[in-house]
């Protein structure tokens, strides 16, 4: 995870009504949950967007703005960037279950060139515990 310039989070529209994505950033910067994975010491950029409603396909054209962008600037290769499913999207959770165009919004990724996409940005303790006694689903 050395090369990695720049962390995309992608958060569910309706979950975001709900949610400010204050704990997917704050995991970030505290490099841990989902984001312990990467140093402290690596300078890395941040940012998040929503994938559009159902089904999903807006993520397509913000990562294809993100991509004329980096290129623009060619300071960020797409293999330096890492996609993050946030959490709202790939659990089953208190917002809801889990996404069902997930499927779809990857496939779009992978189409638009980016290959690093990490299922999650954090794992709330309570949900985890949910998780273990059965309440909310598992996912692997």
């Amino acid at each position: 995870m050395e090369n990695i310039k720049l962390i995309v989070i992608i958060q569910c529209e309706i979950a975001k009504r709900r949610c400010s994505g204050f704990y997917c950033m704050d995991s970030f910067y505290k490099r841990d949950r989902a984001f312990s994975i990467y140093s402290k010491e690596q300078n890395i950029q941040y940012m998040m967007f929503e994938c559009g409603g159902c089904c999903g396909k807006e993520v397509s054209s913000l990562l294809g703005h993100l991509s004329r962008k980096l290129k623009e600037e060619d300071i960020i290769k797409k293999n330096e960037v890492i996609i993050h499913l946030a959490s709202c999207m790939v659990t089953d959770n208190h917002h809801y279950d889990r996404c069902p165009h997930i499927n779809y919004i990857k496939n779009i990724i992978e189409k638009q060139g980016y290959k690093n996409v990490i299922e999650g940005t954090l794992l709330a303790k309570v949900s985890e515990k949910k998780r273990e006694l059965g309440i909310y689903k598992k996912y692997e």
